[in-house]
């Protein structure tokens, strides 16, 4: 009988560590599953396909395609990336975005409340934020939006204009967003783009590709 009573609780403890081990610990399968995103597009012409662990992501106007599932921090959101030059008509190499950790203002599922598509519609979330390439590829930015419509502090260090730091025509760049307890930083290609020092970090919320009148891809996503 004490044997069987320690051979339960020894059990217990087994399952109570795997389950502590799941909820820290999450390796996505990419871009394998579409019914794990939810797009939101400005423009019904915009295209958005899966196909061998790559999406692609073609739109005329503005466009976010979000994770479903929920994140919590600390976390690292990784993948890579490429700006599309082909000649087609949204070939523009222009705003490979991101946001992370996003909630609505009041703190709620940030999908509990569609937006659709356009820039502006996502000020009043609660998110960090980066644009590398933006406006026509000639800026590259990182915000920590605060919930209020029309204002998305910059800080002058967070906003680049080096041609070092914008997007190269059908090259792949990798991109690492990290929360952390020390703060948040933005890694490209190894190299730490960006780093902000927050004294109340976002602690949870959804991951979203972001882009406007471009076309990108994307593979090799990991969540962990």
């Amino acid at each position: 009988m004490r044997f069987l009573r320690l051979s339960l609780l020894m059990s217990l403890a087994a399952g109570l560590l795997s389950a502590c081990a799941v909820s820290v610990s999450h390796r996505s399968d990419g871009f394998a599953r579409p019914e794990a995103w939810t797009v939101e597009a400005e423009n019904p012409a915009a295209t958005v396909s899966f196909s061998g662990g790559t999406v692609d992501i073609d739109t005329p106007q503005g466009l976010t395609l979000w994770l479903k599932q929920p994140l919590v921090a600390p976390v690292e959101i990784s993948f890579d990336a490429m700006a599309v030059s082909e000649g087609g008509d949204n070939d523009h190499v222009s705003d490979l975005n991101a946001f992370w950790m996003a909630s609505n203002k009041d703190g709620s599922d940030v999908l509990s409340r569609p937006r659709s598509g356009a820039f502006a519609e996502y000020d009043d979330m609660r998110a960090y934020y980066v644009g590398i390439g933006g406006n026509r590829n000639s800026t590259t930015r990182f915000r920590r939006y605060v919930g209020e419509s029309g204002n998305r502090p910059l800080l002058p260090a967070h906003d680049l204009s080096d041609p070092v730091h914008m997007l190269k025509p059908n090259v792949w760049t990798h991109i690492a967003l990290k929360v952390e307890a020390e703060g948040v930083t933005v890694h490209r290609d190894g190299r730490v783009l960006f780093r902000l020092a927050d004294p109340a970090p976002y602690g949870q919320g959804h991951f979203g590709l972001r882009t406007t009148k471009s076309h990108l891809r994307f593979r090799n996503l990991t969540v962990k």
